[in-house]
This record gives C-alpha cells, structure tokens and sequence, in this order.
C-alpha cells in the first residue's frame, strides 16, 4: 500500500504543472553509528538521519503576490519506511508584504538555533540537550498560522500562532502556542533571538522558553558559535534548565571543514545536569553530497540519563543516568 502513495502523489501534482511551478526535492541522509550507553550497551547501528521527501508549488498572481504550496514527508532508509510522518507542509501567500502561510512547520524558535547548528541531524545535536523531556521545544506545532515580515535591512521577524493541538478546538481549552524570533545578519554576524510559549492545556503542559543563537565569520575560514536557551515548564520541574555553550567550525580546505561544540545543560533538580562534547569533520564531494565523522559523548548526573544521539535519527536506544554516553558516527547526505 505504501508503494502505491508515491504514484498517487505525482499523479495528483501532474494536473498543476500547466498552472504552477512544481518541483520534487528531498534529502538522503544515513550514518552508520557505533553508539555506547557507558554500561553495558555498545552496539553499532545505521541510522536515518531527518531524511524527507517533498513536493513544492508555486504560482504567480496578477497582484504581484505568489501562491505557495509545500508537502513534505519522513523517509526512513534504514528500514525502508516511506511517509511516515508529516514534516513542513503548509499553504500560504508571499509578496512584498512578507510571506503569510498556515499547516505544520517548524516554529520560529526551532529555526532561530540555526546560527549555532553546527551538528544538525547527526550524532551530537545540540537537540540531545535543548529538546530533553517530554515538554520539549524544537517542534512543528499543528494548526499554525505563520506570518514573516519583509526584511527591513539586516533585520527580519517571524510570529506563529498555534491555534490548538488537536485536530479541532476543544471547548474553553487553554492549548494554544505562540513563537516569536527576529534575525540579523550583516559583516560576517548572524543572530537570532526567539521566545515560545504554551497553554497549560497542551498535551506536553504549559512551557515557555527564550533562546540565543549567534555565529560570527571571524575570517573565510573560522567561524565561531554561540548558544543559550532557558527553558521553564510549569508542571514538572524536571524540564526546567538552562542550555548554554559555544563551538567553532574551521575549513582545512575549500571542501572540508573540522567543527566542534561544547554544551552545557543545567537542570532545575539536583544531579540533572549534562555536558556534550561534539568534534567532527566533513567533507563535501559535490554542493549536494557530504560525508563527515563525528564523536559525540553525553556526561550525566546521576538523576538523568541524556544521549548525543537520540534526536532527528531513527536509531535512538536509551541512555544510561550518571554515565557518559558516547557516539562514534560515520554519515553520508545526499540533498537532491
């Protein structure tokens, strides 16, 4: 039955290629992981790494504006999973008004990390810390109604509005999400400040959170980072941290670069705190085809039990508390 989706899918495109721009894209990313709980699991893995398939459309108006259009879906290449779970998918506006869409995206506070990601979607993540818990952030909040400002200068700003969590909007409930971020970027410093918030009705209870993103191209060659994120959850305290570290990422030559991170998460409880160390190297073959390695390791207190490995990756075991939890990481990404 899942063979069949992507026939269908084409063939309900095909009708809007004499009315709009349509175009296919995705990305194919895989690791082959040797991951060590610091007990007594170590075992190696493959994993698939945040790797998507999309379709977006878009269609001049006579008013000057575009309408856009974009569906985006999960692929697993490891098990051969295909549109297992809905990414960015959205319809909306754009023009020289900014751009105004609604779906499922990401927020704006998930994106504003994007100065300081140096380790997205692979071992060592900075998400292994800012996104813990089961109140998390870094999230696609359903129902969203998303509007961005034009950019006025270096500066641009972003305001989303999560209407409820379900699929309908139950009576008198208090589940709505608002998230909020401005962004500059100018000689070499791009900055990115965001703040989200949740009702206290929401499925994961009511949160909220502010976050620093920062990188500065000190030369063509070395650019350093920096991050800080507070977090603070109104229901369980075990959720309640500050993230903060910096890192630095070094071309060795115009193809391949050596980068790093240090991250420390303070939790609100005793003996939750974690510190990731992440150093890897990459190399690109092509403007779409990398391969890199990675060593990541995870130190934990005793009342917490943190992985560099278990966000945006379909190979994700549990970690152990009070140990250091490592990952040794062998990836490929091909974006197409």
């Amino acid at each position: 039955m899942k063979k069949a989706l992507l026939p269908l899918a084409l063939a309900a495109a095909m009708p809007l290629t004499a009315m709009a721009d349509v175009s296919v894209y995705g990305r194919a990313h895989v690791s082959l992981d040797l991951l060590d709980d610091g007990a007594d699991y170590s075992e190696l893995n493959i994993s698939s790494n945040s790797s998507r398939l999309g379709f977006r459309a878009n269609k001049d108006l006579e008013n000057g504006m575009t309408a856009i259009m974009q569906i985006e879906s999960q692929i697993d290449y490891d098990t051969g999973g295909a549109f297992v779970s809905n990414r960015d998918t959205f319809v909306g506006l754009r023009g020289d008004f900014g751009m105004l869409r609604i779906g499922q995206f990401d927020s704006p506070f998930k994106r504003a990390r994007g100065p300081a990601n140096l380790f997205g979607d692979q071992v060592g993540d900075m998400r292994n810390l800012t996104r813990a818990g089961n109140g998390r952030f870094d999230e696609r909040p359903n129902n969203t109604i998303h509007y961005q400002t034009p950019k006025m200068g270096d500066l641009q700003f972003n305001i989303a509005y999560s209407v409820n969590d379900g699929s309908s909007k139950e009576e008198g409930a208090k589940d709505e999400a608002v998230s909020l971020s401005a962004t500059y970027a100018a000689g070499g410093l791009d900055l990115a400040v965001a703040y989200e918030a949740w009702g206290e009705d929401h499925g994961r209870g009511e949160r909220d959170a502010l976050r620093l993103a920062a990188g500065y191209q000190l030369t063509g060659d070395f650019k350093l980072v920096g991050f800080f994120q507070s977090a603070n959850h109104e229901e369980n305290d075990a959720w309640t941290s500050d993230v903060f570290g910096l890192g630095a990422e070094f071309k060795l030559a115009p193809q391949t670069a050596l980068k790093g991170h240090f991250l420390q998460r303070s939790g609100d409880l005793d003996d939750s705190d974690t510190s990731l160390i992440a150093v890897g190297i990459e190399h690109r073959l092509d403007r779409s085809v990398r391969v890199y390695a990675n060593y990541a390791m995870a130190d934990n207190d005793d009342a917490v039990n943190l992985t560099p490995w278990s966000q945006a990756r379909s190979a994700g075991p549990g970690g152990t508390a009070g140990e250091t939890n490592s990952g040794l990481s062998l990836g490929l990404r091909y974006d197409f």
